[in-house]
């Protein structure tokens, strides 16, 4: 396995990180329009799903950035 095979599985994982986050938003801003507001929970969950996304993503940007300076 090279280097490129790690960074494609990286960014595979975050690109279905990335689908989750937006489907969730989706789903709330569904219930914000229908209902007229959301749960403190649906907030709670966004925020732990874009914390699950930007650190990997953080480490991820970090790794290129070296390689971009070799």
């Amino acid at each position: 396995r090279g280097l490129g095979d790690v960074y494609k599985r990286q960014v595979r994982e975050l690109v279905s990180l990335q689908r989750r986050c937006s489907n969730n938003l989706n789903q709330v801003a569904i219930q914000a329009n229908t209902y007229g507001g959301i749960y403190p929970q649906d907030i709670a969950m966004l925020q732990k799903d874009y914390a699950d996304l930007w650190e990997p993503l953080s480490e991820l940007l970090k790794k290129l950035s070296q390689v971009v300076e070799m």
